[in-house]
């Protein structure tokens, strides 16, 4: 064979190579590798904790290069199980569930599974199915750090009520958990009652005008959410953190300007958008075959009129 045809033979495999470079090269992110396609259920966007976790979610995705799909389940268990339906048909390569309801979320979660679709849970666990890692705050010791604070509060003695969190999540039972195991340190505080307002505002209201009325000996109020604590606030007028102490728990804008307004007394601040990128990045590692914790816990701090400043 002659050098001449030597040199062609050389031209066309060059071209050949470069054509098939150029073909496998469709559909990915600068880093040259195909974007990893996450679905993120989330329970609900009415709130701002749940929004600003939204919020932390896109821009790690964005800065991972990753493809984020968020689905609403509005508060409605029976709509993120079929979300999450879709999430393991479109076969995502991970899926990030915060769950409407703990245990109403294993079957889904379990056929995520059956698909080889690993699945993080974010801010609330899942009962009874297979997660690739938990990323949450640290809700139990969030709620004995606000007991101690309402011991502090009431100087050792009173009536308290709690405004509980939506049935069955994890961040409530956790919450009520925390805060009854760090009552056991202070027995001048007495819970006189505690019922569920489901994270809500206006429920929140409800309940505590009814639980005054029924409980007019209330000292102070540990609400599982700010929602609730602000909800509270309301239904306590001017009582709201004088007569009546007031601890919230997420540490949102409007809970803020309470406490330094001086309506609620504390909030156990969470990190939201942390999570919301945690989240994210642990569903990258788990895709990219990396070995991740079982739970990942993201530290809480109490906020009051003190330090306030230093966190809105």
């Amino acid at each position: 064979m002659s050098k001449r045809k030597n040199t062609s033979v050389v031209i066309v495999a060059t071209a050949v190579a470069l054509t098939a470079s150029a073909c496998g090269s469709g559909d990915s992110s600068s880093g040259g590798k195909k974007k990893a396609k996450i679905g993120f259920a989330i329970s609900a966007l009415n709130q701002p904790f749940m929004v600003d976790m939204k919020k932390g979610a896109e821009a790690e995705a964005k800065a991972q290069g990753a493809e984020l799909s968020v689905q609403n389940g509005n508060n409605d268990a029976s709509q993120q199980a079929n979300q999450m339906q879709n999430f393991t048909s479109q076969q995502v390569k991970s899926i990030i569930i915060n769950p409407v309801d703990s245990d109403a979320a294993a079957p889904a979660v379990k056929a995520a599974n059956n698909a080889d679709i690993p699945v993080i849970a974010a801010d609330r666990s899942v009962n009874k199915a297979k997660i690739a890692t938990t990323v949450a705050s640290d809700n139990v010791s969030g709620g004995k750090q606000a007991a101690a604070k309402i011991n502090e509060l009431l100087g050792g003695k009173g009536n308290v009520l709690i405004l509980q969190g939506q049935t069955g999540t994890s961040a409530s039972r956790e919450r009520g958990k925390g805060f009854s195991e760090g009552l056991k340190k202070y027995p001048g505080l007495k819970v006189v009652a505690k019922q569920p307002a489901d994270f809500d505002r206006e429920k929140g209201l409800n309940v505590t005008t009814n639980a005054m009325q029924s409980h007019p000996e209330i000292d102070a109020i540990f609400a599982e959410n700010d929602e609730m604590a602000l909800g509270a606030v309301k239904a306590l007028g001017a009582k709201a953190g004088t007569d009546v102490k007031v601890v919230g728990f997420d540490g949102t804008g409007d809970a803020m300007k309470a406490v330094k307004k001086g309506t609620i007394n504390a909030t156990v601040a969470q990190q939201p958008a942390e999570l919301g990128k945690m989240a994210v990045r642990n569903a990258m590692r788990v895709i990219d075959g990396t070995t991740v914790d079982k739970q990942i816990k993201v530290p809480v701090k109490v906020v009051t009129k003190k330090n306030v400043d230093r966190f809105s």
